[in-house]
């Protein structure tokens, strides 16, 4: 039999040699907010089924959310809910073909944080405008 001679094959890139970038940062917490807004959607389950369990455990349930750091997992969940929202609309306008140009994806990436930002205070400013 001959022998074969083995060739040295490149090895794969790894985050080591990756220089971090904005759009890379994007996409990973794209996927942690995903996972998040699993452990969102039980809260929502969790307050629902107080509700129709009995006027005693939802006050347990909404006494929870009513607490510092219940408000602070609630709008934890708000901000992830609006920055995978537009975070899946800059994925559509990719899909459909449109903003590959480095300077158009860079400003996308920009007005998702921006955005996602701005739009959580907004709507906290409004939900506790309209409750006083």
């Amino acid at each position: 039999m001959a022998e074969q001679k083995q060739v040295a094959r490149p090895l794969s890139p790894h985050l080591q040699i990756y220089k971090p970038m904005l759009t890379m940062m994007m996409s990973i917490t794209h996927r942690i907010t995903g996972v998040a807004l699993y452990g969102g959607t039980l809260l929502v389950v969790w307050w629902l089924a107080a509700a129709a369990h009995s006027d005693a455990y939802f006050a347990v349930v909404q006494g929870f959310f009513g607490h510092w750091f219940g408000k602070l997992i609630l709008f934890g969940f708000t901000w992830a809910l609006v920055h995978h929202a537009l975070g899946g609309i800059r994925h559509f306008i990719w899909d459909m073909g449109r903003g590959f140009k480095l300077p158009t994806v860079e400003w996308m990436v920009r007005a998702n944080v921006i955005g996602s930002i701005l739009i959580t205070v907004l709507l906290w400013l409004i939900a506790y405008g309209v409750k006083s």
